[in-house]
């Protein structure tokens, strides 16, 4: 079996959470098939500069084809676009245009996919947002699946996307949020779909005493692991932290894994320690009283899986359905949605050893049910050998002529976007957690 990876940007390096997840699962499935990843010449998502040469080159033992991207994204004209599409009627030639300015626009990715389609069983697109999906998939055909990876943001309520979702041969979804989410926008129920998300490689024996030692470290701490940004939910974070600071009852520092992207307050208890390899995170996260995840859109939290399979509880932005959601199934976090619950659940966690240790045991059991890498190896494996006793039923309309593409008869995604439910989903029996032990007052909701 021969399967491509279509990935916006790929390489060791690159650490995105969609990116990863494709490095990942082209890793994995490598070890089942052959597979070729097919990406661009871009490491960075702002300008999506052609920074690495095209053609072919290995990454952990797996081939990547490189195309250049056609032009840079012009952030000015990507705003204008976003501005149009979002939040005022337009028309679907203001989503083409919108999907072009948001790149990475390479041609020559898609004209290769157009012509060696073909050549694989199966071509798995990363990202559904992405002009390389967008078209990718539909010159794939028959051949398409997505892993769409999608957020609860405005570009779900794009109308160029519904289809796309209806059309390929199956989605692999990273949560019961995001399936319920595109079902909602799209209607797309009868096409073949599992709740899958993505492993880890966890080392069996983090040294938490290692990193203490190394970063200086010797009290309490809470750590957050990610870009360290606004659109994920560290402003509000800095603030609530802050705020807990006052409370001469708490002991915790707030320890920072990331690059930096926000202006990080000066305290002596909030520590930034940048970029780190993967030995001193998950060293730094075994060391951790708890996980902060304070981000208001996810497809998925990697790094809270990650802490669970280390037995670490998480708190989660509860306005994020995804992690809410995760919290409930796993019976592993709590979560808060304003300055007074995180106060009192961040306390809760850290004062009470025995909810904190029944958080972290619920925790490691439901990774390792849900997410080893044997678990999520099979549900690939198991949706392809089932696509290839169904014959493919629909295909993509082609796109309307320059006329129909310009009437503005098509509402704000933002006003799509609040239409759709919100709230954690309830998984459907096949997908669902198997239960796990009961912790009383632990239930994983959030503690006022």
């Amino acid at each position: 079996m021969k399967l491509a990876v279509v990935v916006q940007r790929y390489g060791q390096a690159i650490n995105g959470g969609a990116e990863l997840h494709a490095r990942y699962i082209a890793e994995h499935l490598a070890k089942h098939a052959q597979v070729e990843v097919l990406t661009t010449c871009a490491t960075d998502y702002v300008t999506w500069r052609n920074e690495l040469e095209a053609g072919v080159e290995p990454v952990n033992g797996v081939p990547v084809r490189r195309f250049r991207v056609k032009r840079e994204r012009d952030p000015r004209l990507f705003g204008r676009r976003s501005d149009r599409v979002f939040e005022h009627r337009h028309s679907l030639g203001d989503e083409l245009d919108w999907l072009d300015a948001e790149g990475p626009t390479s041609t020559a990715l898609v004209d290769y996919i157009s012509k060696h389609a073909g050549d694989y069983d199966f071509c798995l697109f990363f990202s559904y947002r992405y002009y390389h999906a967008y078209y990718g998939a539909r010159a794939a055909a028959a051949r398409a699946i997505l892993v769409p990876t999608a957020e609860r943001d405005a570009a779900i309520g794009l109308s160029i996307f519904p289809p796309l979702f209806r059309c390929v041969r199956a989605l692999m979804y990273n949560s019961p949020e995001e399936r319920a989410m595109i079902h909602a926008v799209s209607g797309n129920q009868n096409v073949p779909g599992v709740v899958v998300g993505i492993g880890s490689d966890v080392p069996q024996n983090p040294q938490p005493g290692r990193f203490r030692q190394k970063y200086s470290i010797r009290g309490p701490f809470a750590v957050y692991v990610g870009r360290i940004d606004q659109n994920k939910g560290c402003k509000e974070l800095f603030e609530f932290f802050q705020g807990y600071l006052r409370d001469p009852s708490g002991k915790l520092t707030l320890v920072l894994i990331g690059n930096e992207l926000l202006p990080i307050p000066e305290h002596p208890r909030i520590r930034h320690l940048g970029f780190v390899d993967d030995t001193d995170k998950f060293d730094a996260m075994a060391a951790a009283e708890v996980l902060i995840m304070p981000s208001y859109f996810e497809s998925l939290s990697m790094v809270a899986l990650e802490a669970w399979a280390l037995g670490k509880p998480v708190l989660a932005n509860g306005k994020c359905d995804v992690l809410k959601g995760q919290c409930i199934r796993s019976n592993a976090g709590l979560y808060y949605e304003n300055y007074s619950e995180f106060s009192e659940t961040l306390g809760a966690i850290e004062q009470n050893r025995w909810l904190s240790g029944a958080l972290g045991r619920n925790g490691r059991q439901f990774f390792r049910e849900q997410y080893d890498w044997p678990v999520i190896e099979r549900k690939y494996l198991d949706m392809f050998e089932r696509l290839k006793k169904e014959a493919p039923t629909k295909v993509l309309d082609p796109l309307p002529g320059w006329f129909d593409r310009r009437r503005q008869d098509l509402p704000a995604a933002e006003e799509v976007l609040a239409q759709l439910p919100t709230g954690p989903a309830t998984p459907k029996a096949a997908d669902a957690a198997p239960s796990a032990p009961s912790t009383g007052s632990g239930q994983g909701r959030r503690r006022a």
